[in-house]
């Protein structure tokens, strides 16, 4: 048995996603990029590439993770490049995405031998949460004057658009769409390639897909250009869980038990944004307040119902541990990071990474 605090992938449900990736591709057109901000677990890029065309990136690093470990297609996109990365970006990228015109104008030059493109900010978005809103105001998430757009249109084949933030409503996705196709039509007829980024849960239970299909590929002939997806947690969602064991349990007007995992090292979004975990089944007659080991007062995953009462050494399994969290796992507290591991199709699991007191160390200086 692998010691806990582990990241368990499970490829059975990864493959859900992807056949659903896989659909979407074949009756839209469109073509789907890995966002490895939100994922960028390379030991399953193997199994990921099969049913995707490659990835896209928010930094050096990311982008050469692509090129390196997914492959197929690699656009690189940051909110700023700097002046000593811009040549080994390029290097590894198929398209590069530039937030801002003065980026482009800055870096066109050095980047001539790709394709590029600018970042569009249509001034509306699904998001709910001022913190990940990319047109809320005063945004520094690309460009949005059309008549400023018109002046660079020469040195750019595409843009890239991305205003949808955990998006699961078709309708919200599709009045949205046409606003910027209102907004920015004569400039989208004019480029090759189009990416609708990502944050459209078109892999989640009950999604319109038939129409979600018809949708993009009447944009795509509208304008005439390839559609590009950027799938972060729709390529993975639900597959993939943190396995943790309960530490102690005590009761200071609840019920608490203790686990060897913290919200802040290991489910950093919880924190961020006030959530709780996902714990299945929760139901049963006997609550708990899961905490974490860290010494943060806040480090908790949330209260739920157990069918019967936690005890020292009883597992735990939180859901959709996935996206935007295995990438923001940290070192606070020296926690033990959890280790990495995956369960294939026929039901094997085997570890792929264990973190170590070397790799804490290494972390700093």
């Amino acid at each position: 048995m692998i010691q806990t605090p582990y990241y368990l992938i499970d490829k059975s449900k990864l493959l859900r996603n992807m056949e659903k990736i896989a659909l979407v591709r074949e009756r839209s057109g469109a073509k789907a990029l890995l966002a490895l901000k939100c994922f960028a677990t390379w030991s399953v890029f193997d199994f990921m590439r099969e049913y995707m065309d490659g990835t896209t990136s928010s930094s050096l690093y990311e982008v050469r993770l692509g090129r390196e470990k997914f492959g197929g297609e690699t656009h690189a996109y940051s909110v700023a490049y700097a002046d000593h990365e811009i040549e080994e970006v390029v290097s590894h990228a198929d398209k590069i995405i530039f937030n801002s015109i003065g980026q482009l104008e800055r870096f066109a030059d050095k980047a001539e031998g790709i394709q590029r493109g600018l970042r569009l900010n249509p001034q509306v978005s699904s998001s709910t949460f001022d913190l990940a809103d990319p047109a809320r105001p005063f945004s520094r998430l690309g460009e949005w004057d059309a008549a400023k757009i018109e002046n660079v249109m020469d040195r750019i084949s595409g843009f890239m658009i991305h205003n949808n933030c955990e998006n699961a409503d078709f309708d919200l996705f599709d009045r949205m769409l046409g606003q910027i196709e209102e907004r920015f039509g004569s400039l989208l007829s004019r480029v090759e390639w189009v990416s609708l980024g990502g944050g459209i849960h078109f892999t989640g239970e009950g999604y319109p897909i038939e129409a979600f299909c018809a949708r993009l590929k009447a944009f795509s002939e509208r304008f005439g250009v390839q559609v590009y997806l950027e799938p972060g947690e729709a390529a993975i969602t639900k597959s993939t869980t943190l396995e943790v064991t309960v530490l102690d349990t005590l009761f200071n007007g609840k019920n608490l038990a203790i686990v060897d995992s913290s919200i802040e090292a290991h489910m950093l979004d919880l924190l961020i944004y006030r959530e709780k975990a996902k714990i299945e089944p929760n139901a049963g007659p006997h609550s708990y307040m899961v905490c974490g080991k860290s010494c943060l007062a806040g480090d908790i995953f949330g209260e739920f119902d157990f069918p019967a009462e936690l005890k020292v050494g009883d597992r735990i399994s939180v859901e959709d541990a996935a996206g935007y969290t295995m990438v923001k796992k940290n070192w606070f507290n020296g926690v033990k990071m959890p280790a990495i591991a995956i369960r294939e199709l026929d039901g094997s699991v085997r570890t792929v990474r264990d973190f170590t007191f070397t790799d804490y160390e290494q972390s700093l200086s």
